[in-house]
């Protein structure tokens, strides 16, 4: 595959390059620029762009769910297709590794297209519902009234930095929103732009190749975000980033004339909480775990365990020993940019300038490159209005607490922020005693693991990647996992229709075969 690269935005099937300033992708490891500029999308651009998806909408809407899988699964061909030189690309803007890294992640890309190509074929995300006439029913008769569920609209996404492939372009939300049945204005992240049009392009083939129409995806370079959200075309946001540019896209959305959810993946310390017979059954092997979940992708996921939890024992001494010592054999990693580097930097001087916090290890030193970092903190700091172990640092560093009574971890449980995980370190004596503990945890985070780490998250249909605020800024939904197309569908109710007017999931026949919530009993069968 040749890396033909334009720096042109992606405009309703086009390509349109009229602005004047230039963005250069970057080495991530040696800081060399990009032959190829970017040209920032103009204010004209942008909106030329919405517009093209708010046109394209009623067209791509009312293509029928098979055509729809059949164009997500084109795009994963085409993902598929992206060779070794796509792979040596996307390691050298993000230093991140070819193999396994990369290469698993663009299969991971092109496997979650494929399983909402799924979700269409299977139907159940229509939700349909038949309640039929009761024209007899006394004192007033009951209309024939039924449900199903259709794509919100134009769905700005935002890419996000420290997943180039998943979690941008062709990521979780740009599959979720076009399964839908919902085009996508996307912006591409600023950190990985050769990447980011290589994987357009490898979309915009999948649309003609399946007789999409044109405008079904659009994607601008630039800081054009709030452009973006303001747009009265667009319905819904996809975000992946920091709980500031998340907060902020979410005030802009609720202060429209129109305000439109926003579906923000913000911030989470991802607490695991080590219990006593798990310490002492296997407290060495944890501390080895712990330390790679930490350093893993040089600490730069969602999930990364930001804050270890444990009551005061001899087992929990002798396992911060342990991963202290499993910390300093770590090594120090180039992060994704200079900029993530300089905020990981920033926080590990936060907490090391914060009075009752100390570093007990780092993976030795390193100016160009992040230090791993264990530090241990005073219980008084999880209860100070403040909460400055809650707020996260992005990268290779945990925070271990010594708690000095199991109330303690109560009493923190049910006054922590939201997140998307929360870990069990634990065997079937400590779940026993703490089912009041489990029950906090299942109020503040999406996703309970147990003997497990949090990094790492399977695409399925179960999955769970959300979480209440500042996690995300809606706990009904999730960015990674089959249900993750809710967030882009609305319920649309016809009374009285007759039957060859209703659209196909809802007709009495039951074309598709769907499973139908029919006068109250689940079934397949036909009505009437």
């Amino acid at each position: 595959m040749s890396l033909n690269i334009l720096g042109h935005n992606y405009i309703g099937g086009q390509r349109s390059g009229k602005g004047e300033v230039k963005l250069h992708s970057v080495d991530a490891t040696t800081g060399a620029l990009f032959e190829t500029p970017f040209l920032t999308a103009t204010e004209a651009e942008v909106a030329a762009a919405v517009r093209a998806a708010e046109k394209v909408y009623p067209a791509y809407r009312a293509t029928t769910s098979q055509q729809r899988a059949a164009f997500l699964d084109a795009i994963a061909d085409e993902i598929d297709a992206l060779g070794d030189d796509f792979i040596a690309a996307v390691a050298r803007e993000t230093a991140l590794p070819a193999t396994p890294r990369l290469t698993g992640e663009r299969a991971r890309t092109s496997g979650q297209m494929r399983l909402f190509a799924k979700v269409l074929r299977r139907g159940d995300f229509y939700g349909a519902r038949i309640d039929t006439a009761l024209p007899d029913r006394k004192p007033l008769p009951r209309p024939d009234i039924r449900q199903y569920k259709i794509g919100v609209g134009p769905v700005a996404v935002f890419g996000a930095s420290n997943f180039p492939l998943a979690f941008s372009v062709a990521g979780g939300d740009t599959a979720a929103a076009l399964a839908a049945g919902c085009p996508v204005v996307f912006k591409a992240h600023s950190g990985h732009l050769v990447t980011s049009e290589l994987v357009a392009d490898a979309i915009e083939r999948a649309v003609k190749k399946t007789g999409m129409p044109a405008g079904t995806f659009n994607m601008v370079y630039g800081s054009v975000g709030g452009q973006l959200v303001k747009s009265p075309e667009i319905q819904a946001v996809g975000f992946t980033g920091s709980l500031r540019g998340g907060r902020a896209l979410c005030d802009m959305a609720a202060a429209r004339p129109q305000p439109i959810p926003v579906f923000a993946e913000m911030s989470s310390i991802n607490p695991i909480i080590l219990m006593p017979e798990a310490l002492k059954a296997r407290g060495e092997t944890i501390a080895k775990e712990l330390a790679a979940s930490v350093v893993v992708g040089c600490g730069q996921l969602c999930t990364n365990p930001g804050l270890l939890m444990g009551v005061r024992s001899p087992e929990l001494s002798a396992f911060i020993d342990s991963l202290s010592g499993a910390i300093s054999g770590q090594s120090p990693a180039t992060m994704l940019n200079s900029e993530a580097l300089s905020h990981y930097n920033g926080g590990v001087a936060r907490l090391t300038q914060l009075p009752g916090v100390k570093v007990i290890a780092t993976g030795g030193s390193s100016y160009t490159q992040a230090v791993p970092h264990l530090f241990k903190a005073d219980p008084s700091l999880l209860f100070s209005k403040e909460a400055p172990l809650e707020e996260e640092v992005f990268g290779p560093c945990t925070v271990i607490v010594e708690l000095e009574s199991r109330e303690q971890l109560i009493d923190f449980a049910a006054s922590m922020n939201g997140q998307l995980t929360a870990t069990l370190q634990a065997e079937i004596g400590d779940l026993q005693g703490n089912q009041d503990l489990i029950a906090l945890l299942e109020q503040k985070a999406g996703r309970l693991l147990l003997n497990g780490y949090p990094t790492g998250v399977e695409v399925c249909d179960a999955m769970v990647h959300g979480g209440p605020y500042p996690a995300t800024s809606d706990a009904r939904g999730t960015s990674v996992g089959t249900l993750a197309i809710e967030r882009f569908l609305r319920p649309v109710c016809y009374q009285n229709y007759p039957d060859a007017m209703l659209p196909v999931p809802l007709q009495n026949a039951n074309p598709l075969g769907l499973m139908r919530l029919v006068d109250g009993e689940m079934t397949r069968a036909t009505v009437g």
